[in-house]
């Protein structure tokens, strides 16, 4: 029975106090302060009545009218407390006083000294010479209510506003902390932004740019109208595709990307394949490591040599058509290099005509200087003395990039 009875106490406790929180807070204010106004003047009329209404009187009913400004004006509440107190009979309002200049946010000394003034002014009887007839017992008693009265509003004035900085730090550190979460989304949509341009830039662009390169030797090459025509269309299919790709390049590019990559993802066993379906006059030659026995270098990197590999054949493909390009691949202790150089292109009509030009958005070379920025390399890319064009790669073979 005992049980239930704390149960049901509690609920109501709980539920009247969420009604109450849910008021206005000057409406809590004000309810608070008459209530206060109403104890203190009770312990100021109490003592008082049906005495006399002398000066000591009117003292401790200024006493407790000041405290309706307590929250604005604490120290000078409390200035005014003090002589209803020392003269008076205002204990209550001196005390409520003391509490509001403890919780408002001055300096902790200023809530001691506060809390000093009222143990005096609750020590000290009135008249002061009543000090020199009372007996030790009396003057013991009246430190230990003294100290009661002045530490005990000044211990949890001072609490709650440690409480309430609290809070504000909490809800400060909240708000750092959601800011930071969509700073860090943000962050990842933006690389996962630039993976997604660099994939599409890197594979699908790849495979447009050789369907618009075979439609355009077709176009060019063949005898039959039909068969130009429709080689006509194809390239043009392909070179429109690779421009929207370019702009969908343009959209999606973002700085900060990261290492990880989409799978799943080509290696350096892929090189052959990529080598030979390049439709261009390319030769692989490995030096380190055999074709038939490639080693298990780190993914990134074998990724990043594959990357730079096609970038180049592409580049190749599109500008100088028919020129040799050599692919070198050396694998060293400490690096892997891969040079990729294509000579100068030949004079043909595939050359002379502007409408055979495929587009490019040069996005191919920044990516791979990305990629090897990334895992601690470099990339080099210019033309060579003979009209050709060369791009070397190296990476370091690190415990970090393993």
């Amino acid at each position: 029975m005992k049980h239930r009875l704390e149960v049901w106490a509690a609920r109501t406790w709980a539920g009247l106090k969420g009604r109450v929180m849910s008021w206005p807070g000057w409406v809590r204010y004000w309810l608070i302060t008459v209530v206060m106004v109403g104890v203190a003047y009770l312990d100021v009329t109490e003592p008082n009545y049906p005495g006399p209404k002398d000066w000591t009187y009117w003292v401790s009913i200024l006493a407790c009218v000041v405290i309706v400004a307590r929250r604005r004006y604490p120290r000078l509440v409390l200035c005014l407390t003090l002589p209803g107190l020392y003269a008076g009979t205002s204990l209550v309002a001196a005390m409520v006083a003391l509490y509001a200049v403890a919780r408002s946010r001055r300096a902790a000394w200023q809530a001691w000294l506060a809390s000093a003034f009222l143990w005096f002014g609750t020590y000290l009887p009135w008249p002061i010479s009543k000090v020199m007839t009372e007996s030790p017992g009396d003057h013991v008693q009246r430190v230990i209510y003294a100290s009661i009265y002045a530490i005990g509003p000044t211990a949890l004035g001072l609490l709650v506003q440690t409480r309430e900085a609290l809070r504000a730090r909490v809800q400060e550190l909240a708000t750092l902390r959601d800011h930071e979460r969509e700073l860090h989304a943000q962050t990842v949509i933006a690389r996962e932004r630039a993976r997604i341009a660099r994939e599409m830039h890197d594979v699908v662009s790849h495979q447009a740019g050789l369907i618009a390169v075979q439609a355009g030797a077709l176009q060019v090459t063949a005898k039959d109208p039909d068969v130009r025509e429709a080689a006509g269309t194809m390239r043009g299919l392909a070179v429109a595709t690779l421009e929207e790709l370019r702009s969908m390049i343009l959209v999606l590019r973002a700085a900060g990307a990261g290492p990880t990559e989409l799978a799943p993802q080509p290696r350096l066993a892929d090189l052959p394949r990529l080598v030979a379906e390049s439709e261009a006059d390319a030769s692989l030659d490995v030096v380190g490591y055999s074709e038939d026995a490639l080693p298990l270098l780190p993914e990134p990197i074998e990724r990043a040599a594959y990357r730079t590999v096609q970038e180049a054949l592409t580049n190749a493909r599109k500008h100088a058509p028919g020129a040799a390009t050599s692919v070198r691949v050396e694998l060293r202790e400490d690096c892997l290099r891969v040079a990729v150089t294509n000579a100068a292109p030949p004079t043909g009509p595939v050359d002379r005509d502007p409408q055979l030009q495929l587009p490019g958005g040069g996005h191919g070379i920044v990516g791979l200087r990305e990629r090897a920025a990334l895992l601690g390399g470099t990339l080099a890319a210019g033309p060579t003395a003979d009209g050709g064009f060369k791009i070397r790669l190296s990476l370091p073979l690190t415990a970090s990039a393993r």
